[in-house]
């Protein structure tokens, strides 16, 4: 098969679809790859690289879209990029649909078939060619959050770990998964008070066994969450509801009760924010202020760390794209179910329910598809 990687360009995003040492995986297996000129340059690949591992380079993105089967992508296709999908073309990337109607109606248009990394399952019910980039994004959301928290960039102006004689901030991660499993370890770390909060009783034993007195454990049916937002130096939005838009936890009212200065880092933002205030922003201009407290809503947090983000993804991606490449997208899809949950949208058709509720398509059930 004809793999193509284009250069990503949605604004400051410097991730690559694949290393040069994926593109060798895949040489070895009998596939042409094609990169285009220059695409992994940020995150520290050259062309050289990527030519020594049996790519051939590309001059530009059309040319990509015109002579490949399957598109390799860290981010969803921006506009231009959408005009350029052919029909059957395979797109394999993150796609986050339930915040994206031209997108996915400009897919639908398309005719393409595409695989969302984000809503591939395991047997486990969980998420894992999510779970990497959710980790970077959660790890970056305290270390965010401490330099937002400083007074040059409008925040409280106090350390999260505190100092003697000056308490540590207060912090409160929404959700317990691996955005908010990754929050508490940099904050933590970093010596914060840390309150995490989520519905499962049972994910939080397991957070508790992990880190100990270090943090407080919250079930979301039990407190005053309101109290709570109104307490916090710097609140983590970390929760997530697979393939569908975020639910909003912190309401305008919550943030008009927070303390001046005090922070949200929304993590969710790419499936909609979970905070009634939020709106997209980019690592250029990452922050906005709304009733005195700093809003940093980056919609691709791990963009900002590009090699470190392109390894850990492509460690996950790699062993999905050679089943797809070698077997062909029915074969590959339909032997495992695990995979074909990835299938959002098919030749026109939306084979992901929440995609389908959110936007009032109907849905087509992809294993009658494929």
């Amino acid at each position: 098969m004809k793999i193509g990687v284009p250069k990503e360009i949605k604004p400051q995003e410097t991730r690559i679809g694949l290393t040069p040492d994926s593109v060798k995986v895949l040489v070895s297996e009998g596939h042409d790859v094609l990169v285009e000129n220059n695409g992994g340059f940020e995150a520290g690949f050259d062309n050289d690289q990527y030519i020594k591992a049996g790519a051939k380079i590309a001059r530009n993105a059309s040319d990509i879209f015109n002579d490949s089967d399957i598109i390799v992508k860290v981010k969803e296709p921006q506009k231009t990029e959408v005009d350029m999908i052919k029909e059957d073309q395979i797109v394999y990337t993150y796609l986050h649909l339930a915040a994206a109607k031209e997108l996915t109606k400009g897919l639908i248009k398309s005719k393409s078939i595409n695989i969302a990394y984000e809503t591939v399952t395991d047997d486990n019910g969980r998420l894992p060619l999510l779970a990497p980039m959710s980790a970077v994004a959660g790890r970056m959301s305290v270390q965010a959050g401490a330099h937002c928290l400083e007074k040059n960039q409008k925040g409280r102006g106090i350390l999260l770990g505190g100092a003697p004689g000056g308490e540590p901030a207060n912090v409160l991660i929404l959700g317990g998964g691996v955005v908010g499993e990754n929050a508490a370890t940099i904050a933590t770390g970093m010596k914060a008070k840390v309150h995490i909060v989520d519905k499962s009783k049972e994910r939080l034993k397991q957070l508790v066994q992990m880190f100990g007195d270090k943090i407080i454990p919250e079930q979301s049916d039990k407190i005053d969450l309101g109290k709570l937002v109104a307490e916090a130096d710097l609140v983590v939005g970390g929760v997530l509801i697979p393939g569908a838009e975020a639910p909003k936890l912190v309401s305008k009212e919550m943030i008009k009760s927070m303390k001046r200065g005090s922070v949200i880092v929304d993590v969710a933002i790419d499936q909609g924010g979970c905070v009634e205030t939020s709106k997209p922003t980019t690592h250029g201009n990452p922050t906005f202020i709304v009733d005195d407290v700093v809003h940093y809503c980056v919609a691709n947090m791990p963009g900002g760390v590009p090699r470190t983000s392109t390894f850990a993804l492509n460690k996950v991606t790699l062993p999905y794209l050679v089943k797809l490449a070698n077997k062909g997208y029915q074969k590959a899809l339909s032997e495992d179910k695990n995979f074909l949950a990835g299938l959002n949208i098919f030749k026109g058709q939306v084979t992901y329910k929440a995609v389908a509720e959110v936007f009032g398509y109907d849905y087509a059930d992809p294993s009658k598809l494929v």
